[in-house]
C-alpha cells in the first residue's frame, strides 16, 4: 500500500507518530495499523454516538497498547448507540463495526463509521427539522 503525504503531515504508525518534512511517499510493505492525520478527530469533535465510537476506536489504532483497555468502552458506546437508532443501515454499521474491532480491524471500523456519519445525521436529526429544511 501507498501512502503520500504532504510535507508538515503526520502519519501514525502502529503506535509511533511519523511527521515528513516534504512531500513523500511511503509504501507499506506488511500489514500495519496506521491513520492519517487528516482522519484524526479531536475529543471535542466526538459529539454523536457514531463520532463517539471513532474516537475510541481511534485511540486503540493510535495507541496498540490501549486496545485491550478501550474495547469494553467501544462494546459500551455501541450497546448504548443500538437502543437510540431505528434504522437497518445504521445498525449494520455497528454491527460490522463491532466485527471489525473483535478482530483487530481498527482502521476498516474506523472508515466504516465515516461512511455511516450522514445516515446517523439523518436519524438524529428531528423530523420538524429536517422538514423546515
Amino acid at each position: 500500500m501507498n501512502i503520500t503525504l504532504r510535507s508538515g503531515e503526520r502519519l501514525y504508525l502502529n503506535g509511533a507518530v511519523i511527521r515528513v518534512d516534504r512531500k513523500t511517499t511511503i509504501e507499506l510493505m506488511n500489514d500495519a495499523a496506521f491513520l492519517l492525520e487528516s482522519h484524526v478527530m479531536q475529543a471535542a469533535e466526538a459529539t454523536t454516538p457514531l463520532r463517539q465510537i471513532y474516537f475510541a476506536a481511534q485511540i486503540a489504532l493510535m495507541d496498540p497498547n490501549s486496545a485491550s483497555t478501550v474495547a469494553p468502552l467501544i462494546e459500551t458506546l455501541i450497546e448504548q448507540t443500538e437502543r437510540v437508532v431505528s434504522s437497518a443501515a445504521l445498525l449494520g454499521c455497528l454491527e460490522a463495526v463491532r466485527a471489525l474491532i473483535a478482530r483487530g480491524r481498527h482502521f476498516e471500523a474506523l472508515k466504516t463509521l465515516r461512511a455511516n456519519y450522514p445516515a446517523e445525521h439523518v436519524e438524529m436529526t428531528p423530523v420538524a427539522k429536517r422538514d423546515a429544511a
